[in-house]
């Protein structure tokens, strides 16, 4: 049996939007509903938070490690220009922490991947989630929804399987783990495998492409044979690998035939399941807050509501003082805030011309600054993206990613790909690898989580993995 729909296979993207609508898609709100309750037996949000500070500690005591010796002029981290530690690095960190290097290396991946360390070039820096990780519950909840989203990259598969395999089983897992959840207890690894089989029998199914014209009845000498199903010695131990590698990142635990979910698991399958907005942020008192807070504070509300709290915010301030904070809280970790606190320069206007020239020179600013300076000498905003290069259009494609991962919804991230200049995913995902950005690997492991195409998703992933492992 195949696909009614005609399906061209290959991986293009609809006509390209301006980036500087990008930004604006996160303002934007659907109609409020009500807030869905997490199912009964759930551990309240900072008891979950505790179990994914307690799992990600390791990684995290790295992440702490590397912020203060791998700092601008303290040390390289890789070698190469690859994320991976660099053997000396690697035996410096194991000295210090009094770890076996396979261990240092192990939580170093894990800290990338959550969002707990960034590197650029050869040096690291800490992630904006490390920097509030002991103060804000949703931060940590993130990193480890992060590295939930990436269990396939941080235990990746054994040796001898077929690729195109393996990421069958990647995308069918959702609908595993779903089962699981709904089930809400142990389910026998055997029940499991056989969900595995259908599920990867209907994403063959869903890729074979319906020829133009009259189809002939299977058994017909000349028609095209049904694809075959999947088979139980192929997926078993492809389904072990899977349910360990989940098993490794807290996700559930795995023994005795059997397979449950942990409360962290479990809640995060119902997150993805649910689709949860973020709540709203009340715009009250943000006038008093810095300019961080501020920002924080209007991430959620329409571009109308957020220009009133910019004003008001600006009118309590010096100019000169505000500009400034506004371009200090964009220097930091988190992509969203970047963006939102240039729609407040926008605010500012003419006043502010001066120092957003003068942050030209710094690259994660710089395509922002070339945008704010087009708009404000007269450019169309929908045609001011055309003074951007074409790295620099990617740049800032995966930062606002970046902050869709992180704050918005999966729809919006699947979304953001018609904002791309690129025509097509491959040429998409080949410029996104060459420009470098911090966060490239989660923002392309959150885009192929998202994603509904079990054929993007795919060559999302290999990306993913790709830039994870510094390959090509």
């Amino acid at each position: 049996m195949t696909s009614r729909i005609p399906r061209d296979s290959r991986l293009r993207l609809v006509r390209p939007r301006p980036l500087a609508a990008a930004p604006q898609a996160m303002n934007q709100r659907r109609p409020r509903r009500p807030a869905p309750r997490p199912p009964e037996g759930t551990p309240a949000r900072s008891e979950l938070a505790g179990m994914a500070r307690s799992g990600l500690a390791d990684a995290a005591r790295v992440a702490r490690w590397a912020d203060s010796a791998l700092g601008p002029g303290r040390g390289s981290a890789t070698a190469d220009g690859k994320a991976t530690l660099s053997d000396a690095t690697a035996a410096h960190a194991a000295r210090e922490l009094g770890l076996p290097v396979a261990k240092v290396r192990a939580d170093w991946d894990t800290a990338r991947l959550a969002g707990l360390v960034e590197v650029h070039g050869g040096t690291a820096r800490p992630g904006w989630r490390l920097r509030a990780w002991n103060r804000d519950d949703s931060a940590v909840l993130r990193g480890w929804v992060a590295l939930f989203d990436a269990w396939s990259l941080a235990h990746p598969e054994p040796a001898g399987h077929e690729p195109g395999a393996v990421a069958e089983v990647v995308s069918a897992m959702p609908q595993v783990l779903s089962f699981l959840q709904l089930s809400a207890g142990p389910v026998p690894v055997a029940q499991l495998l056989d969900l595995l089989e259908q599920r990867v029998t209907e994403l063959r199914t869903e890729r074979c492409e319906v020829p133009y014209g009259p189809r002939l009845e299977p058994g017909t000498p000349g028609a095209e044979p049904d694809p075959a199903p999947a088979t139980d010695t192929a997926l078993a131990p492809l389904l072990d690998w899977a349910l360990h590698a989940l098993a490794a990142v807290g996700a559930l635990t795995c023994g005795d035939g059997q397979a449950t979910l942990t409360p962290l698991g479990s809640w995060a399958v119902w997150v993805k399941l649910e689709q949860i907005c973020v709540a709203a942020q009340s715009p009250a008192g943000n006038i008093e807050q810095s300019a961080e807070g501020m920002l924080r504070g209007c991430g959620r509300l329409r571009p109308n509501a957020a220009r009133a709290e910019y004003r008001a915010w600006l009118a309590a301030r010096p100019v000169g003082s505000a500009v400034a904070e506004l371009l200090g809280a964009a220097r930091g970790e988190d992509a969203l805030l970047r963006g939102l606190a240039f729609e407040a320069l926008r605010v500012v206007g003419a006043p502010a011309e001066p120092d957003v020239r003068g942050v030209l020179d710094e690259p994660t600013l710089r395509p922002y600054a070339l945008l704010w300076l087009a708009e404000h000498d007269g450019a169309d905003p929908e045609d001011a993206h055309e003074v951007l290069t074409r790295p620099e259009a990617t740049w800032l494609w995966v930062d606002t990613a970046a902050a869709v991962a992180d704050h918005g919804e999966a729809p919006l991230l699947v979304r953001h790909l018609e904002s791309a200049v690129q025509a097509t995913v491959p040429a998409l995902l080949d410029e996104v690898r060459a420009v470098g950005h911090p966060r490239t690997v989660q923002v392309l492991v959150a885009l192929a989580a998202a994603h509904p195409d079990p054929a993007l998703a795919k060559a999302v992933r290999r990306a993913a993995f790709q830039v994870h492992t510094g390959g090509s």
